[in-house]
C-alpha cells in the first residue's frame, strides 16, 4: 500500500480538480448532464484513480489503476478542447489547465511505467 496524499500526481490531480470546478461556473445550465457532467467525471476520476491504485497489494494492480487515472486526463484534455471548439471556453480559459493535465498525463504515466519494474 502507498500513502497516496503524498504522492505529487495524486496532488496535481487534486489541484486540477479546483481548476476544472472553477471553469464550470461558465458553463451554461443547458450543458448540466452534457459537457459540464463529463469534464467533472474525468477530472475527478484522475486523483481517484491514483487513490485507488494505492490500495492494491500488487504492483500490478496499482500501475492498471494509474493507466486508467492517465486515460481519464486525456478524456479530459479532450473535453476542454470540444467546450473550446464549441465556443464555452476561449484560449486563455483553458491554457493553464491543459498545461497542467498534460503534465498530469506524462509524469503519472512515467510513474505507472516505474511501478511496473
Amino acid at each position: 500500500m502507498r500513502k497516496f496524499k503524498k504522492l505529487y500526481y495524486w496532488d496535481l490531480g487534486m489541484e486540477i480538480v479546483g481548476l476544472v470546478y472553477k471553469l464550470l461556473e461558465n458553463l451554461p445550465n443547458s450543458e448540466k448532464y452534457g459537457l459540464r457532467s463529463q469534464i467533472s467525471r474525468s477530472a475527478i476520476s484522475m486523483p481517484s484513480n491514483i487513490a485507488e491504485g494505492c490500495s492494491r497489494s500488487s504492483s500490478k494492480d496499482t500501475a492498471r489503476f494509474f493507466e486508467i487515472s492517465v486515460g481519464s486526463a486525456f478524456e479530459l484534455e479532450t473535453q476542454l478542447l470540444a467546450g473550446k471548439i464549441a465556443g464555452f471556453f476561449s484560449e486563455d480559459d483553458i491554457k493553464l489547465l491543459i498545461n497542467k493535465v498534460i503534465e498530469f498525463q506524462g509524469k503519472t504515466n512515467a510513474y505507472r511505467i516505474k511501478i511496473l519494474q
